[in-house]
């Protein structure tokens, strides 16, 4: 039972895709929603942290200050992978 509970607190730690590491990691909160985002690149991956949904296509451009190319947008409520247009 004891070697269960560090699984426990990785469980609800969010890790970046294979795609991701080495990304910059922001933790956000919106409209009372957790959410992290990783950013290599012009490429993000956004997590939503708990059991609320809620739109994670606003929350890229608040966090990188970049725009989202809508047409790359993949994923669900759960977790998003997209591609962004930053500005030089």
């Amino acid at each position: 039972m004891k070697a269960l509970i560090p699984l426990l607190f990785l469980a609800a730690c969010a890790s970046a895709a294979p795609e991701f590491i080495g990304a910059t990691r922001t933790d956000t909160t919106v409209n009372g929603r957790n959410y992290t985002v990783f950013q290599k690149g012009e490429r993000v991956e956004v997590i939503r942290l708990g059991y609320a949904s809620a739109t994670m296509i606003e929350i890229i451009p608040q966090v990188t200050g970049c725009t989202l190319r809508e047409s790359t947008v993949v994923g669900d409520s759960g977790e998003m992978r997209a591609t962004v247009n930053c500005p030089s």
